[in-house]
């Protein structure tokens, strides 16, 4: 006992010595992850050693240490007989089977799962405080929790799967797969623990590939949908107004215009539109649209009256340049375009202004804006999303406790730019640009300058887009998805050997055996890899469904770390095949190295030996 805690000692001593300095090597690594399994060129992050981290590093070897002498002491307590009779038992139910932990672990789980959804469905709809849900470690445990359950909930019916595959093929199988179905079927109780094992780290690898990825896309589609195309303009229009001097900065002249405009709000302000084609003819521009915006626009439906975000457009150009995910409505936004096409006085409404004021298509509306006296426009259509347009609340814009609360939904209302500007007024537009892939914003610019466009505010999605993708938070969060990955799955494989390696010396007489009654080598193998199949191969398998079942279950609760009534369009669970083939690529060579170390130990095996181990 001294000895092996003395070997323990110098062990965790060891680790505790080299781990901090490891741990900050990869922490400074996780500044170049740019997804999962997933690195670009940049700068590492700056990371400092404290007392927290040595303290934290202190108690993890504490623990393996305490680990270590576990079975030990166990060991110690344990006579000849009494080891005997634990190897004659190894078909023996497991006590987790015994006890139904994968259904309780299930349950707890599905539990915390669709109490969550219940709390963030309120937050979404109703524009909650960011007090009214946080993040909590749950968030992070629950989902592990049914990892756990899940896999273990499948082996459960594993034996019965293996019991039917022998049944069906008892008079065909070869008498290697024969021997290896009779192995895997009487000795399943010893390779679970390595398949859950198995199954734990690849559904936590398809778990956090899920992870990242919808974080990292869902991030990606909110900032190209708020800014609806891939770079928004606003310039100065010429006008009756008081005039803004040309020294004022883009910021303060477009404060000056709002309260230009509002000072002088009984006055309509008549301007000047400025050229427009030398915005199609700046560099690496494919396709340039005009878009009026206007939020505090009057509408009349019938008996009610409202206020809602006003958009002119030109169909065609406008959904030749926006930027859209057709899924996020029922039709693709062309057909939409197309409805709108056939006549001047076609609108689109959002769904919130529908149920709200009952509007349906082929209804009447009025619409207008402060002293625009409303003109009346034609529904055709009613859409859940468009470009730039948030349908939910501003978050802690309302209270769960209001019961009008429902009420308060931001509404939308698209019309043709021409009849706006023919029908009510004409007033200043955002220019909506669609760049050329590989398009350079330094270009861009330098032809602003040149061709003397009067921008006061540009909204560039790329721009935006590497901003987002240097927050430290995105960083840290693919960085520690990626190595805890890679940890894991490089101790599974350590694991995974030295298993098997121990179950080959283990089992070196029966080996001998086969090989002296006639099997081949080439047999032998045939059954090293069947087992490798109905074992790892199988665990696997059972790990990219709980991994597949998890994320999609489970990722969607991870959009509260982003505000959830800001994300729209709405958080959306991705999964990437380029993911899953990094994934399985590092898990394949995994399984063919160790398969191939066996293999050549296998080989090595002399039949003598083997049969005189057994007379020894």
């Amino acid at each position: 006992m001294l000895a092996f805690a003395v070997e323990g000692l110098i062990i965790s001593g060891a680790a505790l010595a080299i781990g901090p300095f490891l741990g900050m090597a990869l922490a400074q690594a996780l500044g170049t992850s740019n997804g999962f399994l997933e690195f670009v060129q940049r700068s590492s992050m700056n990371v400092h050693l404290n007392s927290k981290a040595y303290a934290y590093g202190g108690i993890a070897a504490a623990v393996s240490f305490g680990m270590m002498l576990i079975p030990v002491l166990l060991a110690t307590r344990t006579s000849i007989v009494g080891h005997k009779q634990q190897l004659a038992r190894m078909t023996k139910t497991p006590l987790w089977h015994k006890m139904f932990l994968d259904v309780l672990l299930l349950g707890v789980s599905i539990y915390g799962l669709y109490e969550f959804r219940s709390r963030l469905k309120d937050v979404t709809s109703l524009g909650l405080n960011a007090d009214d849900l946080q993040i909590g470690s749950l968030q992070f445990v629950i989902p592990a929790l049914f990892i756990v359950g899940s896999g273990l909930l499948l082996l459960r019916l594993y034996p019965y799967l293996l019991s039917l595959i022998y049944y069906i093929g008892r008079k065909w199988w070869a008498p290697a797969w024969y021997a290896t179905l009779i192995q895997v079927g009487r000795s399943i109780a010893q390779y679970q623990f390595l398949m859950v094992f198995l199954i734990i780290t690849i559904a936590t690898g398809v778990f956090s590939a899920g992870a990242a990825r919808t974080i990292n896309n869902n991030i990606e589609e909110r900032i190209r949908y708020a800014a609806g195309a891939d770079i928004s303009l606003n310039s100065v229009w010429q006008s009756d107004a008081t005039p803004i001097s040309a020294s004022s900065g883009p910021t303060m002249a477009f404060a000056q215009t709002k309260t230009t405009e509002t000072a002088s709000a009984i006055k309509i302000i008549h301007y000047l539109e400025p050229p427009f084609d030398p915005y199609r003819n700046l560099p690496g521009v494919e396709e340039a649209a005009k878009v009026f915006v206007n939020d505090s626009a009057t509408f009349t439906a019938g008996e009610s009256k409202g206020f809602a975000k006003l958009i002119g457009i030109d169909t065609y150009d406008f959904g030749m340049t926006s930027w859209f995910k057709d899924y996020l409505n029922g039709y693709p936004l062309y057909e939409y375009m197309n409805l709108m096409a056939a006549d001047p006085r076609a609108v689109l409404i959002s769904r919130t202004l529908a149920d709200t004021m009952k509007v349906k298509q082929g209804d009447t509306i009025l619409v207008g804006w402060n002293e625009v006296n409303e003109k009346p426009f034609v529904v055709y259509g009613i859409v859940d999303y468009f470009p730039t347009f948030n349908p939910n609340p501003p978050l802690g814009s309302v209270s769960a406790a209001d019961p009008n609360a429902k009420d308060g939904k931001p509404m939308l209302i698209v019309g043709h730019l021409s009849r706006i500007q023919m029908q009510l007024a004409l007033e200043p537009y955002q220019v909506w640009l669609k760049m050329k892939p590989g398009f350079s914003t330094t270009q861009l610019y330098e032809g602003i300058e040149k061709s003397k466009l009067s921008v006061i505010d540009i909204v560039n999605s790329k721009e935006n887009l590497v901003l987002a993708k240097r927050d430290p938070f995105l960083m840290a969060l693919n960085g520690i998805l990626t190595l805890g990955f890679l940890i894991s799955i490089i101790i599974t494989f350590f694991g995974f050997l030295l298993y098997w390696m121990l179950s080959l010396k283990g089992r070196t007489l029966q080996n001998g055996i086969m090989r002296a009654i006639g099997l081949s080598l080439r047999q032998l193998l045939g059954m090293l890899a069947l087992e490798q199949l109905l074992t790892s191969g199988v665990a696997i398998m059972i790990g990219a469904i709980v991994g597949n079942v998890t994320g999609r279950l489970f990722v969607p609760n991870f959009q509260i770390a982003f505000n959830p009534s800001t994300l729209v369009p709405p958080f959306r669970v991705v999964f990437a095949q380029i993911d899953f083939v990094r994934l399985y690529i590092i898990v394949g060579i995994m399984l063919l190295l160790g398969l191939g170390i066996l293999g050549y130990m296998l080989s090595r095996i002399r039949i003598h030996q083997a049969l005189k181990l057994g007379e020894d």
